[in-house]
């Protein structure tokens, strides 16, 4: 599975995804520390794609704005 590079702003004024220079960015609004902006990146990217928080895993970058996700859309046919 391939990872997808996206880039995150906490303490944003709403949850969002956007495309910006062929990278996504996720906007969230929980501030960045303790795990709270990761834990708000998971679910805008499911709210955004439309699956479940288990199926969206942050494999690079836990403590950088720079993230690499893996998105298993495919799980839900085949799990």
């Amino acid at each position: 599975m391939k990872g997808i590079n996206i880039k995150v702003i906490p303490n944003a004024r709403k949850n969002v995804v956007v495309e910006e220079g062929g990278m996504l960015k996720v906007y969230v609004n929980a501030p960045a520390n303790d795990g709270k902006a990761n834990a708000a990146v998971i679910q805008t990217l499911a709210l955004h794609f439309g699956i479940k928080k288990n199926q969206v895993r942050i494999v690079r970058g836990m403590k950088s704005r720079s993230k690499i996700v893996e998105i298993d859309i495919l799980q839900g046919y085949f799990g």
